[in-house]
């Protein structure tokens, strides 16, 4: 199959193990963005298959439009980038294994990493030391705190793991489902809503996107935190509002944010409210970004595409237009 990966910014993809499994298809590695709709068709012109790199790249009706050669779309995990009915009207079969049961542990670590660095004022007395003030402030232990994890999935059990290593104390919130399930496996769960946002000095987001969750986490919230307490998005950012966590920020609950997730990605603004508040420790969407998590994940992506081309698709979203 002519095959094109989309977005693979550091080149990273080829000098993978899992690479090996296109061996025999005809592979064009794109490693640069492109934002314009007619020169990213120009570019895919007589393509079969597209990878997509996470959602750097929304799939649309007027890019769909413009292939008439594609054949399938192969990813990993949520598709808000895709448009699915233009797709299936245009007979190109998406294939996402939306239910991998292997955990992030890349996102996890990074939410364990910025956890730490915020607690211990870490981008702050690393300015400090490089500018010869030495020290800048005094941090805070994580021994004896309370980590709250809102959403009990995968991610966030390997979290708590590291928190229990710690020394800290793990208190969950999340949907109706997700209490029962952390409930019945003999986690705490926190009597309400605001007992939780009160009663963490962390609070960590682990919620998939969905236009029940998006907004999920306002000002309501954020008034409930204690001064001085930490919020990390390693998630998605359209789970918080934004305007209300920069008030929030402002007056300090919480007092730090520790953000791998923007609105706007990739966020190249040096200016944005967010990016360059000084209580905003900012990341630019690094959490999946390991070679080990890319190849693990790009290895499920390479055996979509391998069982499309011997007529055994698998995890197609919209199996209606496969013909055998």
């Amino acid at each position: 199959m002519r095959i094109h990966i989309l977005d693979d910014w550091f080149d990273t993809l080829r000098a993978l193990p899992s690479f090996a499994r296109l061996a025999g298809h005809e592979v064009t590695v794109w490693t640069d963005h492109l934002t314009d709709e007619a020169a990213l068709a120009q570019r895919l012109a007589g393509g079969e298959a597209l990878v997509l790199f996470r959602e750097r790249t929304p799939i649309s009706e007027g890019l769909l439009s413009r292939l008439p050669d594609l054949r399938l779309i192969s990813q990993r995990g949520v598709y808000p980038h895709v448009d699915v009915a233009a797709c299936t009207a245009h007979r190109v079969l998406l294939c996402s294994d939306t239910g991998s049961d292997k955990p992030s542990y890349a996102a996890a670590e990074l939410t364990w990493a910025l956890i730490l660095a915020a607690m211990r004022q870490l981008p702050r007395q690393m300015a400090s030391a490089r500018a010869g003030r030495w020290q800048a402030g005094v941090g805070k232990s994580l021994r004896g705190r309370v980590l709250g994890l809102y959403g009990y999935g995968r991610i966030g059990k390997v979290v708590a793991g590291y928190a229990r290593a710690f020394g800290m104390k793990v208190l969950w919130w999340g949907s109706d489902a997700g209490r029962a399930r952390a409930r019945a496996a003999g986690e705490e769960v926190a009597e309400s809503r605001q007992a939780f946002f009160a009663g963490c000095d962390v609070v960590s987001l682990h919620l998939r996107l969905t236009p029940a969750t998006r907004g999920l986490i306002g000002a309501g919230d954020f008034a409930a935190m204690k001064p001085g307490s930490v919020l990390v998005n390693t998630s998605r950012a359209g789970l918080v509002q934004s305007a209300a966590l920069l008030a929030a920020l402002n007056k300090g609950r919480p007092g730090i944010a520790a953000l791998d997730v923007f609105d706007v990605e990739p966020m190249t603004d040096p200016d944005d409210p967010l990016v360059s508040h000084p209580n905003v420790i900012a990341t630019p969407h690094i959490g999946f970004v390991t070679e080990d998590e890319l190849d693990s994940q790009f290895s499920d992506i390479y055996d979509q595409i391998n069982a499309y081309a011997t007529g055994a698709p698998v995890h197609m979203i919209n199996p209606e237009v496969w013909k055998p």
